[in-house]
């Protein structure tokens, strides 16, 4: 089974307020390798090479926080867990 048919099990109640964000987005400029692109598994950070910065799509989150561990050099995602109610519900614990 591929990831993208395992996060499909998974739903989402999205709060109308963001639990990430990216604290100083030209304080992105700055990294190297955008490790926040690769490490999240549902593909919350996109790098948009036209406006120069990463866009966060926070509605996927798996509230994991693999991106506030990868970006270890510059510690420039605040990240805090949804409201009760909201966020992540796993089908399968």
């Amino acid at each position: 089974m591929k990831l993208e048919d395992k996060l499909f099990l998974d739903q989402y109640k999205v709060d109308s307020e963001p639990h990430l964000k990216i604290k100083t987005p030209d304080v992105c400029l700055q990294c190297e390798h955008k490790q926040c692109t690769w490490v999240c598994p549902a593909g919350v950070y996109k790098w948009d090479e036209e406006s120069k910065k990463i866009v966060v799509g926070w509605e996927n989150c798996m509230e994991m926080g693999a991106c506030v561990v990868a970006c270890n050099q510059f510690d420039n995602i605040e990240m805090h867990y949804p409201k009760g109610g909201y966020g992540i519900s796993y089908k399968f614990g």
